[in-house]
């Protein structure tokens, strides 16, 4: 299951192991609304190998404010802290595979 982030907790939860995947995203976002059970599902099926972190910009606008979030659903992928990636926009699933699978 995918993992709230705030401004305070958000540092530590990209400490996770394997790749984390930084979802941008707000409650009134059309595309936003679409990708996200995209991403719970590949995140049940590659458990293990993935985080999904799920950044709500309305409330946690200092995170969307320090990666320069201009425009939602915007993923971030991480690697031992560090951006090895970046997607602006929903996408299907096997797009959303594809990316993921490049990053692993």
């Amino acid at each position: 299951m995918a993992k709230v982030a705030t401004n305070t907790n958000f540092d530590g939860l990209l400490q996770e192991s394997g790749l984390v995947i930084v979802d941008f995203w707000a409650t009134w976002c059309g595309p936003c609304r679409m990708l996200s059970p995209l991403l719970d599902e590949v995140e049940e099926e590659l458990a293990g190998k993935i985080t999904v972190v799920k950044v709500n910009v309305d409330d946690a606008d200092e995170i969307a404010a320090r990666f320069r979030i201009m425009n939602i659903p915007t993923l971030l992928f991480f690697k031992d802290g560090a951006v090895v990636d970046k997607t602006v926009g929903a996408m299907p699933k096997n797009v959303l595979l594809e990316k993921i699978n490049a990053n692993l």
